[in-house]
């Protein structure tokens, strides 16, 4: 029995990841991704009308795969120094699982390609920012705590710093993990991040932002 729809489609995602992972650097081409999934090139536009669609298949996973945990860290994580840590590490640990995708979230993968797709990728990032701002912006209702810089400073300073962890990875050819010495790296971060305000925090939320 061929494969459903659904199923052909997840096919040649995964065959488009592998591809990205396997052969950095290169372009990838519908008839090698054919060869990959071993089906004809009309096949593949039976199921995506082009390649630009591919990559935004791949795109929506990452976005579906990345806040569906995020929300599940906020529902468990009162603190926001936890909250943000946790939220950076699962960003770093999936690129590191994911290596050809990542290629796509470095725009490696996807130079010479629309500027429909860059900007997919740009909203992503922005999202995850702006969630990490809205985090550290509830620390001063929650626990009575503000950064020392501007909020918008103090999300994107966080938000840099794994991206640079992630770009290092990618132009390493896969060999320096992201998540490696990033706890130490946590700790530092978060150094003098924070001060407490004059602002009582909530009651039942701690004022600690120890990680």
């Amino acid at each position: 029995m061929p494969p459903k729809k659904s199923q052909r489609r997840q096919q040649i995602l995964e065959a488009l990841a592998q591809m990205l992972e396997a052969n950095p650097g290169n372009r990838i081409t519908t008839a090698g991704l054919a060869r990959q999934v071993g089906v004809s090139e009309a096949a593949l536009y039976r199921h995506f009308p082009s390649k630009s669609k591919m990559f935004e298949g791949l795109i929506e996973f990452i976005e579906e795969t990345l806040f569906s945990r995020v929300n599940i860290i906020l529902s468990e994580e009162p603190g926001a120094a936890q909250r943000c840590e946790k939220m950076l590490m699962l960003l770093l640990a999936f690129t590191e699982r994911n290596p050809g995708i990542t290629r796509i979230l470095t725009g490696d993968a996807i130079a010479g390609e629309t500027e429909r797709l860059h900007r997919r990728v740009a909203q992503l990032f922005d999202r995850f920012e702006t969630q990490l701002k809205q985090v550290i912006r509830e620390a001063e209702m929650r626990e009575g705590l503000r950064p020392v810089i501007p909020l918008s400073a103090a999300a994107n300073l966080l938000m840099a710093a794994a991206e640079g962890r992630i770009s290092q990875y990618v132009r390493s050819g896969f060999k320096q993990p992201p998540t490696v010495d990033w706890a130490q790296q946590w700790q530092l971060l978060m150094v003098g991040f924070f001060r407490e305000t004059i602002t009582q925090p909530l009651p039942g939320h701690a004022t600690s932002y120890a990680s």
